[in-house]
């Protein structure tokens, strides 16, 4: 906690007394980070095409992923103590990951047929085979082969029927 104040700027009482224990203060990153997450898809949207903002929001979770690992012990505790409910984690996410698959599926640049719980399922795997830090090479390259996967079909069998374009 010492090392936690020193890094935040603030005194050790300052950080006790807004968080007076480790899991609270784990808590409340924890909530931070699932709220970025989900703000995050829908300001995303915002800014840029849904395929952009599903690439994006890949990265964003991958970060979430890696903050997570600095605190797993504890989490895990959290989560099996009930503190933290971890449905409650999940169903926000894929809201955050439908958000974004409705709106490219509209746009007709992300697959129709991809559900939120096949994009979790690949990002868990994607970030249990190239955890972050250090790895953000091998984890781009497999999240844009992730990105290709997700491409409608229709613009590839254009493509394959028609050839390329002259």
């Amino acid at each position: 906690m010492r090392a936690i104040a020193r890094e935040a700027g603030v005194g050790i009482a300052t950080l006790y007394r807004h968080f007076p224990t480790r899991e609270s203060l784990v808590d409340a990153v924890y909530q931070d980070q699932v709220v970025r997450l989900t703000t995050g898809a829908r300001e995303l949207l915002d800014q840029m095409p849904p395929s952009a903002t599903m690439r994006r929001w890949m990265d964003l979770f991958g970060d979430w992923i890696a903050t997570k690992n600095g605190m797993l012990d504890t989490l895990l505790a959290m989560i099996e103590s009930g503190e933290i409910t971890h449905a409650r984690t999940r169903t926000e996410l894929l809201t955050a990951i439908t958000t974004i698959l409705d709106a490219g599926h509209a746009a007709g640049d992300l697959r129709s047929d991809v559900t939120a719980e096949d994009i979790a399922a690949s990002l868990i795997g994607i970030f249990t085979v190239a955890p972050r830090p250090g790895r953000e090479a091998k984890a781009g390259r497999l999240l844009n082969l992730l990105m290709d996967g997700l491409r409608p079909a229709a613009r590839l069998s254009r493509l394959e029927t028609d050839g390329p374009p002259t």
